[in-house]
């Protein structure tokens, strides 16, 4: 599993959506001026990342699962 491409993209876009989470919830926790110019820019980043590793978790699932 560790060669498989299709996994290492599957796991950096769950990072992604968990870096990008972190981010917005460290700038809603201080508050201030960059929070409220930048909180919904970086939710909807983050909405777009995790619809994008729903997809590879899926599409990894679909192609690589076994059994039937």
């Amino acid at each position: 599993m560790a060669s498989d491409p299709l996994f290492w993209l599957m796991a950096l876009s769950v990072a992604a959506v968990l870096i990008i989470l972190m981010m917005g919830l460290g700038t809603f926790g201080k508050g201030g001026d960059f929070n409220r110019k930048n909180a919904n820019k970086i939710m909807r980043w983050r909405i777009g990342a995790q619809l994008f590793a729903v997809v590879m978790i899926v599409l990894f699932v679909f192609l690589r699962g076994e059994g039937g």
